[in-house]
């Protein structure tokens, strides 16, 4: 890998000067006129496998019930803590075997492999809402929501680009395999496959009927992957584009991060973003009783259990700071 400067994740955003007025940017000059055809194929075939859902044969409850749990389970335990709090910010140590279930469940998410996802989420960072960051809704809303997806950034999949964001994370030859290979695609499909056969079992079971096992099954691939993949992605891509535009804020910091309600309680703790702005590196997202933070809660729950260490808890300084901030607003 060509030698860079990497980023570094005790990077901490507590720049006080209040971000100027919003102002239209143009995309980064690294980004190109290519589609991402892969990309664009696999939303549109998700979203057109999610409508199945709307087909009163593919339902039950227990499939709308695990598009929440799953959510939760592949979505904030994958995501959230695994590759957000855990992977890109360093805000928790845990075991390798826990560290690296993680992370599996964050690729059955079909958010892209772990290194990649966490070098873009440090170069925003580091650039956020200027013309380099990746996905600033300042370009336009759906820019920042997801077309930032489908036009080729030139400059993600360089040397330099791991080597400066991802060092640290490509030096475990797990993480290595997954950028590598197509491991990472398997995995998806497993995992639908295992839902399927899980309901099948199930279904079976509950009816008697070959039938209705086969219904059962399939209520559970579509609500319980179909349809929870698209919202997980929909709900993650909100951070980057709804919370730099609507919200409230704690603290004053050099972007325009905001915490937003809606986003705070469906993605269990990301949409406090205001809050992670100041204090990249902190475990819990929420900052104020009426935070809600289920993410940070289970963090603190794994601490309790001995499962997790150095947890990088908000101090009182931190929460000090917010109410300044809330009162000189």
């Amino acid at each position: 890998m060509a030698t860079g400067q990497q980023y570094s994740t005790d990077r901490m955003s507590e720049a006080v000067a209040k971000p100027a007025k919003p102002t239209r940017l143009n995309r980064p000059n690294t980004v190109t006129g290519h589609i991402f055809w892969v990309y664009v194929f696999g939303f549109v075939a998700l979203h057109l496998l999610a409508l199945l859902a709307f087909v009163p044969w593919f339902f039950s409850w227990t499939g709308v019930v695990s598009v929440f749990v799953g959510n939760y389970v592949f979505g904030s335990l994958g995501i959230n803590l695994g590759y957000h709090r855990l992977l890109t910010h360093r805000g928790l140590i845990v075991p390798k075997w826990l560290e690296h279930t993680l992370a599996l469940l964050g690729v059955c998410c079909l958010q892209d492999a772990p290194a990649r996802w966490i070098a873009i989420h440090r170069m925003h960072h580091q650039h956020s809402d200027k013309q380099p960051d990746p996905h600033t809704p300042l370009v336009d809303f759906f820019w920042g929501h997801m077309r930032w997806l489908v036009y080729q950034n030139k400059y993600f999949g360089t040397a330099d680009f791991y080597d400066r964001y991802a060092r640290d994370i490509l030096k475990d030859p797990f993480y290595l395999r997954l950028e590598r290979g197509s491991m990472r695609w398997w995995i998806y499909l497993a995992h639908a496959v295992l839902f399927y056969l899980a309901g099948l079992g199930i279904g079976w079971w509950m009816t008697g009927n070959l039938s209705g096992g086969i219904q059962f099954g399939l209520s559970l691939l579509v609500w319980g992957v179909f349809v929870r993949t698209v919202y997980c992605w929909h709900i993650t891509w909100a951070v980057n584009s709804l919370t730099h535009l609507w919200g409230y804020r704690n603290y004053e910091v050099s972007d325009h991060s905001r915490n937003n309600w809606m986003i705070g309680f469906t993605n269990n703790g990301e949409g406090w973003h205001n809050n992670h702005h100041a204090f990249p590196r902190c475990a819990a997202h929420g900052h104020r009783w009426w935070e809600l933070d289920l993410t940070y809660t289970f963090i603190v729950l794994l601490e309790k259990i001995g499962l997790a260490k150095n947890v990088v808890h908000p101090t009182r300084e931190h929460l000090k700071l917010g109410a300044n901030s809330m009162d000189e607003g």
